[in-house]
């Protein structure tokens, strides 16, 4: 079913408004070649909830062993072109079939469609046997082409928006990481001077962007976006206009649609874009190795003036310069309850 951009309601809009209590956070720390870093202490870090310092509430260094990671591959037919899906197709099929077959964690791999996201099975880390998935899936036709204009824009980015929204209601309850590996130059993000939204269409887009940041902050997920187009795609305007987007969104009046684009959800939930590059097995494999080594710290929640109000969230690694932390970028907080409200 195909739910209209404006008014785009979520399965959990209930989680939006819940009381916070504690973030959790996974913090994958890299070197200056971006490679993760094991081996730091509670000692080296520091949490800042819009620029104030808070205490840590719980520690603990992570591995690829330490809980479960699920790795999720989408292709997606719907904003990627035919011809470009089945090269696609191969580059994965690459990353499944290295070291014989044998992944060191479990993959999934799921299908985004005119029709919708249709996932496959259960993740597995037989890459034969995911392989062998690939090659018996072939990927639909899109019938929602450039050629249709803003309204066809419109559609793609609303089906987009509700896989990723059903992938979240579908892992909210499971325990542990979720890596969702996007491969896709992006979402169309509706923006620029022409594009003007009511008072309702502002308020539907920041009900948008509270929900999806919320459900994905909860059920653990951080997506990555991969481009396949490689150096084809390299310098032209979807790789670089979504960067005007990452500042967090604070009330309806400072929404547009382009806060909806799959690089700017990517980077604020502490994943990666990845863009200009023709290698789509060795950027899938990059991502994958944020669940070699990373941190799982906590803080507890400032309670909010008003509903949906937004924190930014900074990680930084104390006295180590050279070292970044990747992490969600803020969240949306909620007063506190009282008795009798």
């Amino acid at each position: 079913m195909r739910i209209p951009f404006v008014g785009l309601v979520c399965l959990l809009c209930a989680a939006a408004c819940a009381q916070q209590g504690n973030i959790a956070l996974d913090v994958v720390v890299n070197d200056k070649s971006g490679k993760p870093v094991a081996g730091l202490q509670e000692k080296d870090f520091q949490i800042l909830d819009d620029k104030r310092p808070q205490p840590i509430l719980s520690f603990q260094a992570m591995s690829g062993g330490s809980e479960p990671v699920n790795i999720l591959i989408v292709v997606d037919a719907v904003n990627v072109g035919f011809e470009r899906i089945g090269y696609e197709r191969d580059q994965i099929r690459r990353f499944l079939l290295q070291n014989d077959g044998k992944l060191p964690r479990p993959v999934s791999i799921a299908v985004l469609s005119d029709s919708g996201l249709r996932m496959g099975p259960e993740g597995s880390s037989d890459g034969r046997a995911l392989a062998a998935y690939l090659d018996g899936n072939q990927t639909g036709l899109r019938t929602i082409t450039r050629s249709q204009g803003f309204y066809g824009a419109q559609e793609r980015l609303d089906l987009s928006i509700a896989a990723l929204r059903q992938f979240a209601a579908e892992e909210a309850d499971k325990p542990g990481r979720k890596l969702v590996i996007w491969l896709s130059p992006g979402w169309p993000m509706l923006s620029g001077p022409s594009v003007q939204l009511t008072d309702k269409a502002e308020r539907s887009v920041f009900e948008q962007i509270v929900s999806i940041s919320t459900w994905l902050r909860q059920a653990r997920i951080a997506l990555y976006g991969v481009d396949p187009l490689g150096t084809s795609d390299a310098g032209t305007y979807q790789t670089y206009a979504w960067q005007d987007f990452l500042k967090g969104v604070r009330r309806p009046r400072q929404v547009m649609p382009g806060d909806l684009a799959l690089q700017v959800i990517s980077v604020q939930t502490g994943g990666r874009v990845l863009n200009s590059g023709n290698d789509i097995a060795e950027e899938i494999e990059r991502c994958v190795h944020d669940a070699d080594a990373w941190y799982a710290l906590s803080f507890a929640a400032i309670p909010a003036d008003s509903p949906d109000e937004y924190h930014q969230i900074e990680v930084k690694i104390v006295g180590q310069l050279k070292l970044k932390a990747q992490t969600r970028a803020g969240y949306y907080a909620q007063p506190v309850r009282r008795m009798g409200q």
